[in-house]
């Protein structure tokens, strides 16, 4: 049984945005109502970010939405989420995200083959303008050489 198939949530600004360094695998402490939502495929990931209280790593301003048939026992749509990684990965990151000019962010989340929710997280550094508009040219010319190869 593959439960992983169907919810597959990026940050299409992510790469944009920031030169993506190291890739971590997290899983997430959710809520019942929180994962009932995330299998429904309602949960925005663009404006949120990753930082450290008290040495654990949490995601903030991940937005979930309420669960539909929850009672008053639904969730914060907004709270923050503790992310589960290893001690070791834990301490790589912290020591990194300290430095000037790096930060954590999420790619992407998704439910793995056992059913839990996992986020792709990643260390990353801001981009400047003229490497946007450099990301933007690229793009631009791989899309108009496929658009010749197609027509060749």
């Amino acid at each position: 049984m593959n439960l992983s198939s169907d919810i597959n949530v990026k940050n299409k600004k992510a790469y944009f945005e920031y030169h993506i360094l190291d890739k971590y695998i997290a899983g997430i402490s959710l809520l019942g109502t929180e994962i009932k939502s995330i299998r429904s495929g309602k949960v925005n990931i663009n404006d949120s970010f990753c930082s450290f209280l008290d040495g654990d790593l949490y995601i903030r301003n991940m937005h979930i939405s309420e669960y539909s048939h929850g009672s008053f026992y639904n969730h914060e749509a907004r709270r923050d989420r503790k992310l589960l990684l290893t001690k070791k990965e834990l301490k790589k990151l912290l020591v990194k995200g300290e430095e000037r000019g790096y930060t954590i962010i999420p790619l992407r989340m998704f439910i793995s083959n056992r059913g839990f929710a996992k986020l792709e997280i990643a260390l990353a550094q801001g981009k400047k303008d003229f490497d946007k508009r450099d990301t933007i040219k690229d793009r631009e010319n791989k899309r108009e050489l496929d658009r010749v190869m197609k027509r060749g």
